[in-house]
């Protein structure tokens, strides 16, 4: 387990697609197999507004 893997989880501006779920459910499984995970959240819409 010496390489660093990465998943995307991605998704539209729709909040309730279950990304979140998804993320922690797929963190979980592979965790169980022993691998270390760590989830990061970004936002890469650049909101002028804000």
């Amino acid at each position: 387990m010496g390489l660093t893997k990465y998943i995307f989880i991605t998704g539209g501006v729709l909040s309730g697609l279950g990304k979140g779920l998804v993320t922690c459910s797929i963190g979980k499984m592979l965790e169980v197999r022993g691998y270390k995970v760590t989830a990061i959240k970004c936002d890469p819409y650049l909101n002028v507004d804000a």
